[in-house]
C-alpha cells in the first residue's frame, strides 16, 4: 500500500506539474535539434538561391554590357542623318544608320539618339539639314512630322532636365503645324534655333554652366548633397533610399568573407573593360556650313558631287549612364574633336528598358517565385520587380521586406546601379519538408503520450484512492458484525439473556454470520476477477427454479429489514430453460437486493420486486426495483465500476464496499448477459438480461 500512498498523496495538480516537466525536458532539446536542422536546411537554400542570385546578375550584367559595347563602337559620324560610305574619295554619301524611323536598335525602350555641341547647339540624326531636303531622300512629309516631333520630344525630356535649353522648343512645335505643302526655311546649321545658333544651357544654371554649356552633363554623375536636395524637391518617383530597406540580415555575416573576396576581382574587372577609344571619320556637309565653319582649323576638304567631305580624327570616352530627375535613363559619351566637346547619347525609357534587359530575365528563373528583385541608383530605390505579376511594383522601401539575399553593383558605366534582392518567402528545400514532418510526428506523440499518461496517472491515483476507501469499507464491514456477533455470543455464554431473547439473538447471530459470508465471497471473487480467474460452470437451469432459490435466500433478510418481497415470473419466462452457473447468478441476486435495501432504507414503500419476462429479441429480463431514491442520471454508468461509490467516504450514511455491483456487471458478462439500471417513479430497475437463443454458446466464455 506504499506505492498506493504515494499516488494518493501525489494528486492530479503534482500529476500535471511532473509529466509538464517531463513533456519539456523532451520537447525543449528536440525542438533545439529540429530548429538547427531547419536552420541549417534554410541556409543551404538561402546559399542555393544566392549561387543563383549572383549568376542571374552576371547574366544580367553580360546583357547589358553587350548592348553597350554595340553602342560604343558606333562611329561618331554616325550621329549625323548623312555619312560617307567606304572611301573618301568616292564621295559616296548615304544616311546614317540612326536616322531610320522608327528608331531601330537593339537597345531595348530607346527613344532616340542626340547629339550636342561645345555651343550647347542640339541637334539628332532623324532630320537632314536643311529639312527641306527630306524628299530628296527619300523622306515624306507625314513621315517628316513624325520625325520632327520625336526631335522635339527629346529636345523636350533634355530641357526638363535642365541639359539643354527650350528655346527651339516652341519653334519646332510650331512647325508641326504646318500643311506639307509648307517647308521650313533653310537654317544656316543642323539646328533648329532661329538664332543660328541652337539650344542653349539653361539660364538657370549656376554662373559657371552658362560659360560651359555642357556643364550640366558633367554635373549629373556628381552625387552631391545639392543635387540630392534637387532631386527630393523635384518629386522625382523613387522608392526612397537602400538604408530605409527593412531587411534582415541574418545571413549576411555568413557571407561577409565571401563578398570581401569577390569585390576586389569585380571591381578590377570592371575597371580594366572601360578604355578611351580614337577614330578618323569623314563627314559630309554643303559647303556653306563647312565654309562657315570648318575652313578655320585648317582641314583638308575634298569635293565631290557638290558635296564636300570633311576628314578629321576624334576622341571618344567610354559612356556614361545616369538616371534623369524625369525617371529617363541616359546613356552619353564625350567626343573630342579638334579640341571641341561632343556630347552623344541616347535616351531610354525606364520600364521598357528594365523589363527587357532585368525583370524578364528575372522572372525566367525560379528565384522571381521566393524573391523580388530590387533596382538601387546611388543609393535611391527606384524600381522593383517580383514574380507575383508583370507589373507587381512596391511604392515605398518599407512595404520590402524579408532576408536579404544577395546585392551587387553592375560593371561600368553601370556602376552606380546595384541589384538587391531580397527573400519573400525562402523555401527549406527537399529536406525542409521531412524536418517538418518529423516535427509535427515528434509534437503529436509528445502530446499524446503526455496526455495518455496523464490519464493513466489519474486513473492509478483515483484507483489507490478506491482502494484505500475499499480497505476501510472492508474493515467497517468486517468489525461491525463481529463486534455485535462477539457480544451476543458473550451474552449466550454467561446465560444473561432469557430464553425469550436467545431466539433473537441466534437469529441476529446467523444472519450476520450470512452477511460476512456473502462479504467474503464477494472479496473473493473479487481476487478472481483481478487475476482473470473468474470462471463459471454453467448448467441448465429454469426460471422457477431460480427464483425459488432466490426466495429462500434472501427472503429471511428482507422480512428482517422491515421490507416485502414479491417475486414473479410471466407464463412464458416460468417455462424458460437457461444455461447459468447458479450460485454465480444466486450472488448476483443476492448483491443487487442488498443494494436495494441499503438505499431505499428511508423510502415509504418498503418493497423489494424481483420479475423475470421474456421480452421480444427472446431475451429474458430479471429486474430488480426498489421504491427508494433512484440512481443519478450522470452516476447510471459508473456505478458498474470497481470500487465506485455514489457517496463521499466520510459523509456517506449507506454500508457498502463498492464491489458489489462490479461483480455484478462482471458475473453477468461472463454467463453471456448483461446489466444494466433504469429509473423509475419512484425507485430504480437494475436489469440482468440474458439472450436464451445464444445462452448455451456464450455461458463461460
Amino acid at each position: 500500500m506504499a506505492h498506493g500512498q504515494r499516488l494518493v498523496g501525489l494528486g492530479p495538480s503534482q500529476l500535471r506539474r511532473w509529466l509538464l516537466l517531463f513533456f519539456l525536458t523532451l520537447l525543449i532539446p528536440s525542438g533545439v535539434l529540429i530548429q538547427q536542422s531547419y536552420s541549417q536546411l534554410k541556409w543551404e537554400a538561402f546559399h542555393q538561391y544566392r549561387v543563383q542570385a549572383e549568376e542571374l546578375s552576371t547574366r544580367i550584367n553580360d546583357r547589358l554590357m553587350r548592348l553597350i559595347t554595340e553602342e560604343e563602337k558606333r562611329a561618331f559620324t554616325d550621329y549625323a542623318f548623312l555619312v560617307v560610305a567606304g572611301e573618301a574619295t568616292a564621295g559616296f554619301v548615304q544616311r546614317s544608320v540612326l536616322s531610320s524611323y522608327p528608331v531601330n536598335t537593339s537597345v531595348p525602350g530607346v527613344i532616340g539618339y542626340f547629339q550636342v555641341d561645345d555651343t550647347g547647339r542640339f541637334s539628332s540624326p532623324l532630320l537632314p539639314a536643311p529639312q527641306d531636303q527630306a524628299v530628296r531622300y527619300g523622306i515624306a512629309d507625314d513621315e517628316l512630322n513624325q520625325r520632327l516631333a520625336l526631335h522635339v520630344r527629346l529636345q523636350q525630356i533634355l530641357s526638363e532636365n535642365r541639359l539643354v535649353q527650350s528655346s527651339g522648343s516652341g519653334r519646332d512645335r510650331d512647325r508641326l503645324k504646318q500643311r506639307p505643302d509648307e517647308s521650313p526655311r533653310r537654317e544656316s546649321t543642323a539646328g533648329l534655333s532661329s538664332s543660328g545658333k541652337g539650344a542653349r544651357i539653361d539660364s538657370t544654371m549656376e554662373s559657371d554652366s552658362a560659360d560651359q554649356p555642357q556643364a550640366a552633363f558633367d554635373q549629373l554623375n556628381q552625387a552631391d548633397a545639392k543635387r540630392q536636395l534637387e532631386k527630393k524637391s523635384s518629386g522625382s518617383k523613387l522608392l526612397g533610399r537602400v538604408e530605409d530597406l527593412k531587411l534582415d540580415r541574418r545571413f549576411e555575416s555568413r557571407l561577409a568573407e565571401e563578398q570581401a573576396a569577390a569585390s576586389p576581382a569585380q571591381k578590377l574587372q570592371q575597371n580594366e573593360q572601360r578604355s578611351i577609344r580614337k577614330e578618323r571619320s569623314v563627314l559630309p556637309a554643303p559647303a556653306s556650313i563647312m565654309a562657315e565653319n570648318e575652313t578655320d582649323a585648317g582641314e583638308p576638304l575634298t569635293s565631290q558631287g557638290g558635296v564636300r567631305i570633311h576628314t578629321f580624327e576624334s576622341e571618344l570616352d567610354p559612356f556614361e549612364f545616369s538616371l534623369l530627375d524625369s525617371g529617363h535613363l541616359v546613356l552619353f559619351r564625350k567626343v573630342w574633336r579638334d579640341g571641341r566637346r561632343f556630347i552623344q547619347g541616347l535616351l531610354i525609357e525606364q520600364q521598357p528598358f528594365l523589363q527587357a534587359t532585368i525583370a524578364d530575365l528575372f522572372r525566367e528563373t525560379a528565384l522571381s517565385g521566393m524573391s523580388e528583385l530590387t533596382l538601387a541608383y546611388r543609393g535611391d530605390l527606384f524600381s522593383t520587380f517580383s514574380g507575383k505579376s508583370p507589373k507587381s511594383y512596391q511604392s515605398r522601401a518599407t512595404e520590402l521586406s524579408g532576408a536579404l539575399l544577395y546585392r551587387n553593383r553592375l560593371a561600368a558605366p553601370l556602376s552606380e546601379m546595384e541589384l538587391i534582392y531580397s527573400v519573400r518567402q525562402l523555401p527549406a528545400g527537399p529536406g525542409g519538408r521531412l524536418v517538418l514532418w518529423v516535427a509535427i510526428t515528434l509534437i503529436l506523440v509528445l502530446c499524446g503520450g503526455f496526455y495518455l499518461l496523464y490519464r493513466l496517472g489519474l486513473r492509478q491515483i483515483e484507483l489507490a484512492r478506491q482502494q484505500q476507501d475499499f480497505v476501510s469499507a472492508i474493515s467497517h464491514e468486517l468489525k461491525t458484525p463481529l463486534t455485535s456477533i462477539r457480544m451476543y455470543g458473550e451474552m449466550l455464554r454467561e446465560g444473561w439473556a432469557s430464553e425469550e431473547k436467545k431466539r433473537s439473538y441466534y437469529d441476529y447471530i446467523h444472519d450476520e454470520s450470512e452477511r460476512l459470508t456473502r462479504l467474503i465471497n464477494n472479496v473473493l471473487q473479487l481476487a478472481r476477477m483481478t487475476r482473470n480467474g473468474l470462471v463459471v460452470e454453467c448448467k441448465p437451469v429454469g426460471v422457477t427454479e431460480l427464483l425459488d432459490g432466490i426466495r429462500s435466500k434472501i427472503g429471511s433478510a428482507v422480512e428482517r429489514a422491515g421490507f416485502e418481497l414479491n417475486l414473479r415470473a410471466d407464463e412464458m419466462a416460468a417455462k424458460t430453460v437457461l444455461m447459468l452457473d447458479g450460485d454465480s447468478f444466486s450472488q448476483i441476486m443476492i448483491n443487487l437486493v442488498d443494494n436495494a435495501l441499503k438505499f431505499s432504507a428511508r423510502a415509504e414503500i418498503r418493497r423489494i420486486d424481483i420479475t423475470a419476462t421474456l421480452e421480444r429479441g427472446n431475451q429474458l429480463v430479471f429486474t430488480v426495483r426498489d421504491y427508494g431514491p433512484g440512481v443519478p442520471r450522470d452516476q447510471m454508468k459508473k456505478i458498474f465500476r470497481l470500487f465506485y461509490r455514489s457517496e463521499n467516504e466520510l459523509t456517506r450514511e449507506t454500508i457498502g464496499t463498492g464491489i458489489g455491483l462490479a461483480l455484478v456487471s462482471q458475473l453477468a458478462t461472463a454467463m453471456g448477459g448483461r446489466v444494466d439500471v433504469i429509473n423509475q417513479q419512484p425507485g430504480a430497475a437494475f436489469r440482468v438480461i440474458f439472450p436464451v437463443s445464444a445462452a448455451n454458446d456464450q455461458c463461460g466464455e
